[in-house]
């Protein structure tokens, strides 16, 4: 019998029979997404909060910041290499979406993703909550309605982190129209996307009743210029902001292989959290974590800072991306690269103070965001949303199109895969889906 996600064209009764599904996919998306990131911040709080203040040393010292990250890479060693499933698989070798995990490897990705985004990891949740979402979500589904395809359910539960993620279903849809369209099944593009955008739909707005944010926006003044002459400033921006970017891809496999090296998750992870330690000693709390909250800590702040800080913070954080990402932490590579590209915004407003604040740092986000997820859709969305300005639209469609040209062949932030087992050093591995 065939599932429904092979049907030639979907009838509006089987629409409306998977809506349900859809809707609770939604909310179990948005509701472990909540439940994962309100852990990190308990644990957190304790790390950068409570400890210090109890032991008399500040959060912000060199030598916390270093001996913090370096336990929490010592901890996610331990986890990958002796938790059953091995924390998940290497967020460096896979897309944002892969096929499911077995449930017995949930347990484990979950408590590396907590420990890294309390321990101050450069990754943002992304891919390792959708990996969470869809091992649950097609797990549950299959024992409840079994004639749901796997497919479409991987595709409905990222629909819904995604749309949990960025507080909003528009960027789930967006994301996944590529997707989607591309998909074997017949029936009208809205057809395909119904069930994903009612997941997103319900996922956002289970996150909002819940409180939960994830993307936040600095407070930026709105623009009151003539677009057109602002255009070739938005493209020269963009484009320079994939460069930083694309830095970061060609770096990467050999980052990577060069972690890979030491053989043992306990080694390369440790030896990735110290040399984090290192950088954050170097950067600073900004330079921590995934990067949202401190991008609006960094525009608000703004004046505080020197060209050459600000460049300094912009390196910083490129490598700590670079080693969060390849050292075998788990985590997405999207939130980083938010704060890197309005950083460079910041650095080039910095050097040419005519060029208005908004348009900077939507222009640098879309280009790191564009280099690094090489998704157009996504980075001019989440650029509209760090701006805070729609009018700034037309200009960030026309700047995406040079970016584009430029990443487009270019190296990509993705591993090839050299290991099945975590533990057991040696054996080769399948290429990662």
């Amino acid at each position: 019998m065939n599932t429904v996600d092979e049907q030639a064209a979907p009838s509006i009764k089987t629409l409306l029979q998977l809506s349900l599904p859809a809707i609770l996919v939604g909310v179990v998306s948005a509701l472990c997404l909540f439940l994962v990131d309100e852990a990190a911040h308990l644990l957190q709080e304790l790390l950068w909060v409570h400890l210090p203040g109890q032991v008399g040393i500040s959060p912000d010292s060199g030598w916390w910041i270093f001996g913090v990250l370096t336990l929490t890479g010592l901890a996610i060693g331990l986890v990958v290499t002796f938790v059953p499933g091995h924390g998940g698989r290497d967020s460096a070798t896979v897309d944002l979406i892969a096929p499911p995990l077995r449930l017995s490897a949930v347990p484990g990705l979950v408590l590396v993703t907590i420990l890294g985004l309390a321990g101050g990891v450069s990754l943002g949740p992304e891919s390792a909550i959708i990996a969470i979402n869809t091992a649950i979500l097609v797990a549950l589904v299959n024992r409840f309605w079994p004639q749901i395809g796997i497919q479409l359910v991987v595709m409905v539960t990222a629909a819904g982190t995604i749309g949990a993620l960025f507080g909003t279903p528009v960027a789930a849809i967006l994301v996944l129209t590529g997707v989607v369209a591309a998909a074997k099944s017949g029936g009208a593009l809205w057809d395909r996307l119904f069930l994903p955008l009612l997941s997103a739909s319900t996922a956002s707005m289970t996150l909002l009743f819940l409180g939960g944010q994830q993307l936040r926006s600095p407070a930026m003044p709105l623009l009151d210029e003539p677009l057109l002459g602002l255009l070739p400033a938005a493209a020269a921006i963009a484009c320079l902001a994939a460069l930083v970017g694309l830095l970061g891809a060609v770096l990467f496999q050999p980052f990577h292989a060069t972690f890979r090296k030491l053989r043992w998750p306990l080694l390369y992870t440790t030896a990735g959290g110290m040399l984090l330690g290192l950088l954050g000693a170097l950067g600073g709390p900004l330079t921590l974590f995934k990067g949202s909250t401190q991008m609006v800590d960094l525009v608000n702040r703004a004046g505080e800072f020197t060209a050459l800080q600000i460049a300094t913070i912009i390196l910083v954080k490129l490598f700590a991306l670079l080693i969060a990402s390849t050292a075998g932490f788990r985590g997405g590579r999207i939130f980083p690269a938010v704060f890197i590209g309005v950083a460079v915004g910041l650095l080039c407003h910095a050097l040419f103070p005519q060029v208005p604040l908004g348009l900077a740092v939507a222009c640098g986000a879309l280009g790191t965001v564009l280099a690094v997820s090489r998704d157009g859709w996504i980075a001019i969305f989440i650029a509209v949303v760090v701006a805070g300005d729609i009018k700034l639209l037309p200009l960030l469609c026309f700047a995406v199109l040079p970016v584009w040209l430029l990443v487009a062949r270019a190296p990509e932030m993705l591993a090839h895969a050299a290991e099945t087992n975590p533990a057991a050093p040696g054996r080769k591995a399948n290429k990662a889906a």
